[in-house]
């Protein structure tokens, strides 16, 4: 019985496994063997017929002050917005998720920017944030000297509103499908008990949604570092020093054709995401582990 069960596997994962290798060889030639080719590069000192140099090209990218710049705005960015943008989602779905007038118009219109064009974007935030915009027009009707938003250390707000416009949304979705799945019963044992609205979220909402909510902070560290499209079409290559993102970094090392910094560059932004989703998925373990 154990050898028919053994034979059943070993077959069933041979089928498997031929299913799976057109996506392991397209996987394999798209995804890994540039990564490979790329970590390659940020070892050597030029990318034709070079010379292994080790761990140079990171010390220099580590010396430079447009790279700690880039590195700085972009943390900084993600520590603001990531946690704004999940509160805010937050709140909204659990807004949403109670019997409101017209709620699902209010559903359809915070998913609306996920479906809008970028370039659609891009329009509706210069035509906001120009020098000669909307915002600054109402800006000079109250009395005030007009502002040009992307060339201040406004900028920063500026992209933080776009990111959070884009992106709340999509997470409330999330959370809104997180909030449905928790049964009514334990709110009403906890009623029972004497157990507040304030009580209930702590103990019962938050709890239930920590996997939603280690998912939703994935895609939201995520989305943040997919902001630069925008900020780039709104700012440009060489944006305000407050928006000059990594991914700006990179861009303009790709067009030095300086492949060393662009190499070593995106493998450090790649190590840093790794390390925050490996600490992310050890908080989440332990805290189910606690709370089990």
């Amino acid at each position: 019985m154990r050898n028919i069960m053994k034979r059943i596997f070993y077959r069933e994962t041979n089928i498997a496994l031929l299913f799976m290798t057109p996506s392991l060889a397209g996987f394999a030639l798209f995804y890994l063997m540039p990564f490979g080719a790329g970590f390659y590069y940020s070892l050597m000192d030029s990318p034709s017929e070079g010379s292994f140099v080790g761990l140079a090209n990171y010390r220099e990218l580590l010396e430079s002050d447009s790279f700690r710049l880039a590195a700085q705005n972009t943390g900084l960015f993600t520590l603001i917005g990531v946690p704004l943008v999940m509160v805010i989602s937050l709140a909204l779905a659990l807004m949403l998720n109670r019997a409101l007038p017209l709620r699902n118009w209010l559903r359809a219109a915070y998913v609306m920017p996920l479906v809008v064009p970028v370039a659609s974007i891009v329009l509706l935030w210069q035509l906001l944030f120009d020098r000669s915009g909307a915002v600054n027009g109402l800006w000079t009707l109250w009395g005030s000297a007009d502002t040009d938003w992307m060339n201040s250390s406004w900028a920063r707000v500026v992209v933080l509103l776009v990111y959070l416009w884009k992106t709340i949304g999509y997470n409330m979705i999330l959370f809104l499908a997180g909030l449905q799945n928790i049964p009514k019963d334990y709110y009403e044992a906890a009623g029972l008990d004497g157990a507040g609205p304030f009580r209930q979220l702590l103990s019962i909402t938050l709890v239930c949604l920590t996997p939603t909510s280690f998912f939703v902070a994935i895609m939201s560290i995520i989305s943040s570092f997919k902001v630069f499209r925008e900020t780039y079409l709104i700012a440009g290559d060489y944006p305000h020093e407050s928006i000059y993102f990594l991914q700006h970094y990179m861009n303009n090392m790709f067009q030095a054709l300086d492949y060393q910094k662009l190499t070593s560059a995106s493998f450090l932004m790649a190590a840093v995401i790794i390390l925050v989703v490996i600490i992310l998925f050890r908080f989440e373990r332990k805290f189910h582990e606690r709370v089990s």
